[in-house]
């Protein structure tokens, strides 16, 4: 393979490689890109998740500071009509009243309050001796009652806050007690106060919440009761989760917020609770994940799909351009080779040649050393195109160009087609007679193809080559070295054809 073969060939595995570099290079940056785009539409949507929680927390807790305020007003009322009623039973004044006036005086506050079932006072033994509903007070005994029991036996109870119950007096009516101690002057229990609420009003105030389809909201007692709970469920009223993994974390902290599965309907929700400052009490609201993040997946399906065919898109569209310009860079590198080789022999044009020279001239003026060139001419090729066709020649012309190829061998070395049947050799750093015998090299080789010629006196296709080396002077010119190369060639024909001329020998003669 000659020089300019093995440029070409180099040439395009070059333009080929970096052909293929930049394709993978193009689709390696879109799908870089592509997993950017996608990694950060999965960050924007990861932060939203956790914007949906955060907003759901804020207003978990907003719904549960409204409930609490409420109730602890509320508490703080029924405590003042308690107290009032306390006060007002260890005043004689009072109590000498008639007892229309007295009930009047005594449960005047507590008359006026929503929600309130009724108001009693209670001896040492648990009966009922005054009654907000009537100058007669019903009767009943509720020794047996919480209630009634924790204010008997222990002094300092204070407002007490009992479980659910259901009320005896009010056929049933679900109620929570609050009862406070009445003591005699020396100190021994002489009965209690106690004011029913009805549950109603708590169920009424957490039904006008929201917390969406599967939220909750609770009112529970610091020993575990469930108060009220919606959504509502009578059973669920009264029932004890003192167990339950949520209610162990209301009692760690004065208020928070957490994430874990409910022990009632084992929904996992996230939970916002509070403890009551002044009441045995906590207010505690949750909402579902399933309805947290309802929206966000819509969103996130939406916008992540979305994302995912645009990724996917990108990258198959940097495939493809990487594609095209491994394509494009392989057209280039297949014109570009087509423009500087001979179509037929497969050696370098003329165009490619004079840069060969131009190129290697340069070299051999500023290395000081010696260039050869060989005019190869086939003899009486215009006969033999005459007698055996013009494809006949062609094939001659691509033999030809083989046997010139297969005789220069350093990768320095190269040929080209100089037109028509004439060929150039280029031998940079090649003396005269390595020259002469690498021309006698290919003039051999010709004649041993034994191509027929019945034209030739030699009865095959033969060749004559003219030879020169020079080293290059400063104000030599390289058309002169080209001119010698044809003289030479053209003493070879003229002394016989078939033979190596040497520009010296051409002068000597």
């Amino acid at each position: 393979m000659t020089k300019a073969e093995q440029s070409s060939c180099v040439g395009i595995v070059n333009r080929i490689k970096r052909g293929l570099s930049t394709s993978v290079a193009v689709a390696s940056c879109g799908v870089f890109i592509a997993v950017v785009m996608v990694g950060l539409c999965g960050l924007v949507l990861y932060q939203s998740r956790q914007d949906a929680l955060d907003h759901t927390r804020d207003t978990l807790r907003d719904i549960a500071v409204i409930a609490q305020r409420d109730i602890e007003r509320n508490l703080e009322l029924y405590e003042l009509s308690l107290q009032a009623v306390v006060d007002g039973l260890q005043e004689a004044d009072v109590m000498a009243l008639p007892p229309h006036l007295r009930r009047e005086v005594l449960f005047d506050r507590a008359a006026s309050a929503k929600y309130l079932g009724s108001m009693l006072v209670m001896d040492a033994l648990g009966n009922v001796v005054m009654d907000s509903g009537g100058d007669t007070p019903r009767t009943g005994n509720f020794s047996d009652r919480p209630y009634f029991t924790v204010q008997r036996d222990n002094p300092h109870a204070g407002l007490y806050i009992s479980d659910p119950y259901l009320s005896r007096l009010r056929n049933g009516t679900p109620s929570i007690g609050l009862s406070r101690r009445l003591s005699n002057p020396d100190g021994s229990f002489a009965g209690i106060v106690l004011l029913a609420v009805n549950i109603a009003y708590f169920h009424d105030l957490f039904a006008g919440l929201a917390l969406g389809p599967h939220g909750s909201l609770s009112l529970i007692g610091r020993d575990g009761s469930m108060l009220m709970r919606q959504p509502y469920d009578p059973k669920v009223i009264g029932r004890n989760i003192k167990n339950a993994a949520t209610f162990k974390q209301f009692l760690m902290a004065p208020q928070g917020s957490f994430i874990e599965k409910s022990s009632i309907d084992g929904n996992r929700r996230l939970y916002w609770f509070a403890n009551f400052p002044r009441a045995p009490l906590i207010i505690m609201a949750a909402a579902s994940e399933e309805d947290i993040y309802a929206s966000w997946r819509r969103r996130a399906l939406t916008i992540g799909s979305l994302m995912a065919v645009f990724g996917v898109a990108f990258i198959a569209l940097s495939i493809l351009l990487g594609m095209q310009l491994r394509r494009r860079m392989r057209a280039e590198s297949a014109l570009e080779l087509l423009a500087r080789t001979d179509g037929l022999t497969g050696l370098n044009n003329r165009r490619s040649l004079g840069e060969i020279l131009e190129l290697e001239w340069r070299r051999a003026k500023r290395s000081q050393s010696v260039l050869s060139l060989l005019f190869v001419d086939i003899d009486r090729f215009k006969a033999y195109n005459d007698t055996y066709g013009h494809q006949a020649g062609d094939d001659t012309l691509a033999a030809v160009a083989r046997c010139i190829a297969d005789n220069i061998r350093r990768p320095a070395d190269s040929a080209a087609r100089y037109g028509g049947e004439e060929f150039i050799v280029v031998l940079p750093d090649t003396s005269a007679l390595g020259a002469s015998l690498i021309a006698e090299k290919i003039r051999s080789a010709i004649c041993a193809c034994h191509i027929e010629h019945a034209g030739s006196e030699f009865g095959c296709v033969t060749a004559s080559i003219g030879a020169v080396s020079r080293e290059p002077q400063m104000d030599d010119d390289l058309t002169t070295v080209i001119k010698a190369a044809d003289e030479a060639l053209y003493y070879a024909k003229a002394t016989g054809r078939n033979r190596v001329s040497t520009a010296e020998s051409e002068s000597e003669a």
